[in-house]
């Protein structure tokens, strides 16, 4: 079947707008608290003037390892919150908030071997790859296998992006079966789903920039710098709440219209 990003908005949008009060409780909890307490209490670090690129590298590379108790657990939490959304956006049974929850509980750990998974092998064969053509001491096929490491690593990326649906949707809870289903389910769509998800990532990036240069600068003149970083903090909050709440109805589309209709709902289709 051939992916159409119309549809899979026009679905995201409408599923959305008919759970609007559970999902945005869902994407305060999951996603907009615990992304405003890591930004308002362990905010970026500041670039200096005249930093050499070493040292913004350094810089950052501190940042993260601060952070990272903290942000782990997070991103973790933040899992079980897509693996939920996906449930309540797909189960006909109806489950209630916390059933949803324990849904997405359950299946987190498949998810997360999946990706694990992924990770590992890209790893592995892309590192052998580019340590073979080190070993030739030439540039340029350095340069192109780095290049193709890259291109192939993204094509994986695409072809893996329906794993948490595939895991919430279709409880398939054998990480490399998971992978298995969304390689199939992508054939001959990575094309479409690249261009969609990169339009998509754009605007979202465009508006969020905007809403924080100007709310930033006018939160700065009334507030103060500090006013300014709090302001900034939520907004990109808030949006990042957003857009993680409509990424998992995306997602939730988008196997809808690759795996066509479940058995339970041919079935509802001759009750």
């Amino acid at each position: 079947m051939k992916f159409d990003s119309n549809l899979a908005w026009r679905q995201a949008s409408a599923t959305v707008s008919a759970n609007r009060d559970v999902l945005l409780a869902l994407a305060g909890v999951f996603f907009l608290l615990p992304r405003l307490v890591l930004s308002l209490f362990m905010p970026e670090p500041q670039s200096r003037p005249n930093m050499t690129p070493a040292e913004m590298m350094e810089m950052l590379q501190n940042f993260y390892l601060q952070i990272a108790p903290y942000a782990i657990p997070m991103m973790l939490f933040q899992a079980v919150g897509t693996l939920a959304m996906l449930t309540l956006f797909t189960d006909r049974s109806r489950p209630t908030v916390g059933q949803a929850i324990r849904q997405g509980a359950r299946g987190l750990f498949p998810y997360l071997a999946a990706q694990f998974l992924l990770v590992v092998v890209i790893c592995f064969a892309g590192g052998l790859l580019i340590t073979v053509a080190a070993i030739s001491k030439q540039p340029a096929l350095i340069l192109l296998m780095i290049a193709g490491v890259a291109v192939a690593a993204l094509v994986v990326a695409l072809r893996m992006v329906l794993v948490a649906p595939v895991v919430a949707v279709e409880h398939t809870y054998n990480p490399i079966r998971a992978i298995e289903r969304s390689w199939q389910l992508t054939r001959g769509n990575a094309g479409r789903l690249l261009v969609f998800l990169m339009l998509l990532a754009l605007v979202i990036v465009i508006v969020m920039s905007a809403l924080v240069a100007v709310t930033g600068t006018a939160a700065a003149m009334v507030m103060g710098p500090e006013g300014a970083k709090v302001t900034s903090a939520m907004i990109t909050s808030v949006m990042a709440a957003g857009f993680s709440l409509y990424m998992a109805a995306i997602l939730a589309a988008i196997h809808r219209q690759l795996a066509g209709p479940s058995a339970a709902d041919i079935s509802a289709t001759f009750e």
